[in-house]
């Protein structure tokens, strides 16, 4: 398992662990509020039928009183434990109790005279542990309207036994709902994972298309300017082993590496009687040439994802002391990519064969660059470039231009994928 994956699987796990941490007690809660309000559907529903089949519903006559007892004593004997029955007044005509009822009657909420025309009810836990409903249904001939005639008030020690079932349901209720949360990560976790490689996959065929595109337009300046493209490869090393130095952070890397591979693009529109003139250019024709970084600027700026090479194309002719071009540039005003470049280009063109020359030695290379720091330098990209020249010089040595290709992609890998 790779490091995506387990950090992927520890996650959904996490989130998973809360989401049954927080559902399962509200489920229990759910479950156990149900079970007490069936309960409590049920006896209202109980009681309005025994009450309709005694006729303690109609509490108006003298008879009434008598009719009250006879339903109070049916109720407390089957689903009730205290039942009180109040005419429209509320006047009681009725109390039954079980010996039950008797035992907890003393702790019970004393409350005034009915006068209520909705059922309701309330889950007591008394003193001594015991949990009672209690009920409170105001009586209507017509269930929900009519004038109400009376009132019937139940109370109901619900035994242990139903107690105890009705918590094993809620335990059972909220322990189905945790386990459906983990399965629920469990089932996400492949699926994120395909996505997670599907996108990773097609990141990795836009970074190669990407990376064909720059070697291409890298080929075709260095064709155009009699050179190999392993110059470009090379540069663009040199400046990313400069930059992790310096400390870049992964935006800034990409732009340095893209920037120093296209540092060159706008030559692509300078003519060929000009670009490879084998002697001295006039200064017509100098300063046609120099237009290479204002025609790369529109290159670069007009192709998206290569936006962020512009600093470099723009800037990599500029010099510390601002005596480069085209803008004049000096010092920090330049920006730090182009800094970067400017060290791994000119160490790159004195160490590396040319038509015209050949290599120079390391430390022949290293006196022209101390020579120019200060003046063509940054001296602080100089100070960061010094303690790894020889291992750059050394690695770079007889390089060829696949060898610096592999190079240049081991870092792209790094800093784009």
């Amino acid at each position: 398992m790779n490091s995506f994956n387990k950090r992927t699987a520890v996650r959904i796990a996490i989130v998973s662990m809360l989401l049954a941490a927080v559902a399962s007690p509200l489920a229990w809660v759910v479950a156990h509020k149900t079970a007490e309000e069936d309960t409590v559907s049920l006896a209202m529903e109980e009681s309005g039928r025994l009450l309709h089949h005694f006729g303690a519903i109609r509490l108006g006559d003298a008879d009434a009183g008598t009719r009250a007892s006879q339903a109070a004593n049916t109720l407390a004997g089957g689903l009730f434990d205290i039942a009180e029955i109040y005419n429209r007044r509320g006047n009681k005509l009725a109390l039954a109790m079980t010996g039950e009822g008797q035992a907890v009657e003393a702790q019970l909420p004393q409350h005034t005279r009915p006068n209520y025309n909705k059922p309701s009810y309330q889950s007591l836990t008394l003193n001594d542990g015991r949990w009672v409903l209690r009920v409170f249904v105001p009586l209507q001939e017509a269930a929900g309207n009519g004038e109400i005639t009376g009132y019937f008030e139940g109370v109901r020690v619900i035994p242990a036994w139903q107690r105890k079932q009705m918590l094993a349901n809620a335990l059972r209720a909220a322990l189905m709902v945790c386990l459906a949360s983990l399965l629920c990560g469990a089932a996400i976790y492949p699926v994120v994972v395909r996505l997670s490689a599907d996108n990773a996959r097609k990141a990795r065929e836009i970074l190669d298309s990407h990376i064909a595109m720059m070697e291409a337009l890298g080929r075709a300046i260095a064709k155009r300017d009699s050179e190999t493209g392993a110059h470009n490869f090379r540069v663009a090393w040199i400046a990313a082993r400069i930059a992790e130095r310096l400390g870049l952070p992964e935006q800034a890397m990409q732009s340095l590496i893209v920037g120093s591979f296209l540092h060159d693009v706008g030559k692509i529109s300078i003519p060929d009687a000009i670009l490879r003139k084998p002697g001295g250019l006039d200064a017509a024709e100098l300063e046609r040439m120099q237009t290479h970084v204002t025609q790369g600027e529109e290159i670069v700026g007009g192709i998206g994802w290569l936006q962020d090479a512009r600093a470099v194309v723009a800037a990599h002719h500029e010099k510390w002391d601002g005596s480069g071009y085209p803008r004049g540039l000096a010092g920090e005003v330049i920006p730090l990519a182009a800094r970067i470049f400017a060290v791994a280009d000119v160490f790159d063109a004195l160490c590396s064969r040319r038509p015209y020359k050949e290599p120079m030695t390391f430390d022949q290379a290293m006196a022209i660059l101390d020579k120019g720091t200060g003046s063509h330098f940054d001296p602080d990209v100089m100070t960061a470039f010094r303690p790894i020249a020889a291992e750059v010089f050394d690695r770079l040595d007889q390089c060829s231009e696949e060898d610096a290709r592999r190079l240049l992609e081991e870092r792209i890998r790094r800093y784009f994928g």
